[in-house]
């Protein structure tokens, strides 16, 4: 009997199995499709089982970037529609559906200390809210509060990334006027997000704030854009992308901080996400963490904080795998009561 878990993505879809009696040990198996080569989560799914020869799924969970309304979800972007129901009927199992950020959130309460970078001690972790945010193919936001009786986190998902973009400085209003050039309005994501450093580079050029290096744009044609961006701002080895990847972390930090004022996450703030891991010499700086804090009279707040960035790239199907499990205990409670 097995546990099937996926984190399902706009750019990529990971499965895993795990051995219900050993769930939390490593996957018997697992592979990562890219989302787009498929027409369904079924069809997925119905590939990866058949690569491992069809195992016998007890109970399964996906976190899924997009809103989880009723247990069914149009994702935001991958032209997929999920629905539970169907998903259990198709895997005769229990199925549960988890906005990707809320299994995130429970993959949190699983990480060891070498799974996380502390970017500011604060207090420390006190008991109440979670706080989580992460760049990927869009920016993703949820928060947790401790649930009843030892149970699982009460997660709030949220579509927190598409709420209005909000400039601070001269060059953030003008980077804001050429989103809206392209998109008319203009959301956080669009700037916080693999795209929107992507978007940002463009930015940085069209302006004349720098000009990329030939062999830059040549690998941009060959390549994912934003991959190239960050590594080379990493680098300093191109104008351009060292300017980008500057104003992307302070976007990304400011960000941060709305979000900790909106929740006075006393439990901590994390940073997940794809991109943070990728990133991590630029957010560790002290630039980033600087734009979180730079909120005047509320400076003070935030300073009291625990902000961590999460290393695991794994963590949402270590959320999934506990939502697994919880439905699996759930069903084998039920056949054990007298009839």
């Amino acid at each position: 009997m097995h546990l099937l878990v996926g984190d399902i993505g706009g750019t990529k879809t990971e499965l895993a199995l795990y051995d219900r009696a050993t769930y939390g040990a490593r996957p018997v198996c697992s592979a990562r499709y890219p989302s787009h080569a498929f027409d369904s989560l079924e069809t997925v799914v119905d590939r990866f089982l058949t690569e491992f020869e069809h195992p016998d799924v007890r109970a399964a969970a996906f976190g899924v970037a997009g809103p989880v309304v009723e247990q069914r979800c149009q994702t935001t972007n991958l032209p997929w529609w999920l629905d539970s129901q169907k998903l259990s009927a198709h895997l005769h199992c229990p199925v549960r559906l988890l906005n990707d950020f809320e299994a995130i959130v429970l993959g949190i309460g699983l990480l060891q200390n070498e799974q996380l970078h502390v970017l500011q001690e604060g207090e420390g972790r006190q008991p109440g809210p979670i706080a989580v945010l992460g760049a990927g193919t869009g920016l993703g936001e949820a928060v947790a509060v401790p649930g009843l009786n030892g149970g699982l986190p009460q997660v709030l998902a949220s579509e927190g990334g598409h709420c209005d973009f909000a400039p601070r400085t001269e060059s953030e209003i003008s980077l804001l006027r050429f989103l809206q050039r392209r998109h008319g309005r203009v959301s956080v994501e669009r700037a916080v997000s693999g795209p929107g450093l992507t978007a940002i580079f463009d930015f940085i050029v069209e302006s004349g704030q720098a000009i990329p290096h030939p062999s830059t744009l040549m690998h941009l044609n060959n390549r994912d854009p934003s991959a190239v961006i960050g590594e080379c701002g990493l680098e300093g080895s191109d104008p351009a992308c060292s300017k980008a990847l500057e104003l992307f972390v302070n976007l990304y930090g400011a960000e941060a901080g709305n979000l900790a004022l909106k929740v006075l996450p006393t439990g901590g703030l994390y940073v997940a996400g794809g991109i943070a891991p990728k990133l991590l010499d630029a957010l560790i700086d002290g630039r980033f963490l600087s734009a979180l804090l730079d909120k005047g009279r509320m400076r003070t707040v935030l300073e009291r904080m625990y902000i961590a960035i999460v290393l695991e790239p794994r963590v949402a199907l270590q959320g999934a795998l506990r939502q697994a499990a919880a439905l699996e205990e759930a069903m084998t409670s039920s056949d054990r009561r007298p009839r």
